[in-house]
């Protein structure tokens, strides 16, 4: 069977399983459509989370991240997990415990005001559709060079599938739907990594092999990977960091920070019966979302060492890298390349005229890399290679069966449309719970609710196809933007609500819209507002990361700093909260069926 009949027939499966999920475990109330009536196993629960925060930028962004940046990526292998380990300890149980729907209601009752609601839903609001964006640009990926349609057709596809089981579902049907969602993207993950792996090191377990041997050699996979990246002017993969030691740290701390903030993971806990079930559902999470975390480190540096081999064959044989011989014939790049050129994300220009692909690195510091370059009438690198088609072209890459490949192309959809629709139940839920029943409309009845949150979906579902379409100008790495603006607005109102009983209304208030106007501010001034001198267009705070070096994407911690401070600022000078308030912060915090410590036999 060719490889795109297969493709068909295997996304078209999942697809099809996904929504007789929807119709099978379609919501009957409110209770069903916002948290899934509470009844949820916390094995089922763990898994549907895992699906829920593996999202494209997991699936298919991470080991490219990786494979670019090297060392320094392990900053989101660090952030991303080390913020679930913060959300299962700190935040899950208290919240599941306090009992409530969603975030904002949480956020509501706790610093008792329909304003800090409000505010919560605002900030909910910005995050979860400042990361839909990039769910839907990840549809659009693998739908454009899997399905062979355009990446709008792809995302149109897309909000048609998501609409199909997310709104005739809510979270009952989502739930469900994310654990075949799971089972698909592990799968295709793993498959090809074990079969990458057996080939490059003769061991099946990625984890492993990517420290192994090279088959049949005496030098590791990761030695090797070092000597052809630094011998083709690239810095060491080993070693290389992110920027400063400092924008590394805050990057890191943003990205956990961030995590442990997101509404719509935070709302899979509300959907186990019990505070130990919420418990129970992390751990079970936490061990889902391993599979495919310490997978990636073994996904990036052998795809990185496979895109070489591919382009430059002394990578395998030895010799020079500049060899005019080394670097492949374009004629006689493989047809993988010729696929992804399509799709725009692999590029390709015969920059010298030679009618061979050389890949170096245009911006080298390695004065003798770049004079073997140069010698070997280089004129600049000629292939470029979008991160995010890493892990999707991988398989290709490695030549693997076209059963592999599917399966590939339907995890990737599956991580898009897993995380899109957590999201999508997040912003109705906010909508139709906390705006619409919280402050508009709070005696509509349960089947007016119902329906308010379908229609809230179906029009979330719109506006994120739409910024999916055309993104906004400031969109390049939106995922870590998301969680930059969830970390510096609802992490830290949820940490206080927690854990001080005395933070009062106003300090709450103050903080969220600080740490969030503050965050935005220094994304749309690096981003998106600029001051003309001239002809030239100028950052509007003084050249790029101006701000101790600090990126756009990692300014969410400063951000959630800025929010602690005002916070305890403004709480000073107002007046505390009323007794009952602390007394329920209290209770939420003692477990269950504990006593007083009297010190008497």
């Amino acid at each position: 069977m060719d490889l795109q009949t297969m493709i068909y027939l295997v996304v078209g499966a999942t697809f099809a399983l996904y929504i007789g999920i929807a119709i099978w475990a379609r919501a009957g109330s409110t209770s069903e459509f916002y948290a899934a009536g509470g009844s949820v196993h916390p094995v089922t629960n763990g898994m549907a989370t895992a699906a829920d925060w593996m999202s494209a930028a997991s699936f298919i962004s991470m080991a490219g991240l990786i494979a670019n940046m090297g060392y320094g990526g392990a900053l989101f292998l660090m952030g991303w997990t080390g913020g679930y380990v913060l959300l299962a300890m700190l935040l899950a149980p208290y919240l599941r415990k306090f009992g409530k729907f969603t975030v904002p209601q949480f956020i509501g009752d706790r610093f008792y005001s329909k304003t800090a609601s409000t505010v919560a839903v605002f900030c909910l609001l910005t995050a979860s559709i400042t990361y839909i964006i990039g769910q839907m640009t990840g549809v659009g990926v693998a739908f454009s060079r899997f399905l062979g349609v355009s990446s709008e057709t792809g995302i149109y596809v897309g909000m048609g599938i998501v609409f199909m089981y997310a709104v005739f579902g809510g979270m009952k049907g989502i739930t469900y739907t994310q654990v075949a969602q799971y089972i698909v993207l592990i799968l295709a993950y793993t498959i090809p990594a074990i079969f990458i792996s057996m080939h490059l090191t003769g061991n099946p377990i990625p984890q492993l092999g990517l420290g192994a041997n090279m088959a049949g050699t005496d030098a590791s996979l990761l030695s090797k990977l070092d000597q052809v990246v630094v011998d083709l002017g690239f810095g060491k993969y080993t070693t290389t960091t992110a920027g400063s030691t400092l924008n590394m740290f805050v990057y890191t701390m943003s990205l956990m920070i961030g995590t442990a903030g997101l509404p719509h993971v935070i709302m899979r806990f509300f959907t186990v019966p019990t505070v130990k079930d919420a418990r129970s559902s992390a751990g079970w999470a936490l061990v889902f979302i391993a599979i495919l975390y310490t997978t990636a480190p073994a996904v990036a540096g052998m795809a990185k060492l496979n895109l070489h081999s591919t382009v430059n064959s002394a990578v395998v044989t030895g010799g020079d890298l500049f060899a005019p011989e080394a670097s492949i014939k374009a004629e006689d790049r493989p047809d993988w390349m010729k696929r992804w050129e399509k799709t725009g994300l692999l590029k390709f220009e015969d920059k010298n005229g030679d009618g061979r692909i050389q890949y170096y690195n245009d911006k080298s510091t390695n004065p003798e890399a770049l004079a073997k370059a140069e010698a070997a009438g280089w004129k600049g690198n000629e292939l470029s290679v979008n991160a995010d088609i890493i892990v999707l072209a991988n398989p290709e890459i490695a030549l693997l069966p076209n059963w592999v490949i599917a399966l590939v192309a339907a995890g990737g959809l599956a991580a898009a449309l897993s995380t899109a629709a957590g999201l999508l139940m997040a912003i109705s839920s906010a909508v139709s719970h906390d705006l619409i029943k919280g402050i508009f409309a709070p005696n509509i009845s349960e089947k007016g609710e119902l329906l308010a949150g379908k229609i809230s979906m179906a029009v979330a579902i719109v506006i994120s196809g739409y910024l999916g379409l055309n993104p906004p100008g400031f969109a390049a790495g939106t995922v870590a933007l998301a969680f930059g603006i969830a970390a510096s607005s609802l992490f830290p109102a949820i940490m206080m609500g927690i854990f001080s009983k005395k933070m009062n209304k106003e300090g709450a208030i103050a903080g969220m819209l600080a740490g969030l106007f503050v965050t935005l501010f220094y994304v749309f001034a690096h981003k998106g507002i600029f001051f003309i001198k001239g002809t030239e267009f100028l950052p509007l705070i003084g050249g790029a990361n101006s701000f101790f070096g600090i990126t756009p994407e990692a300014f969410g911690a400063i951000g959630a700093l800025v929010n602690f401070s005002v916070a305890f600022i403004v709480d000073k000078v107002t007046k505390e909260p009323p007794e009952h308030i602390q007394a329920m912060v209290e209770a939420v915090r003692t477990p269950r069926g504990s006593t007083a410590v009297r010190g008497a036999h």
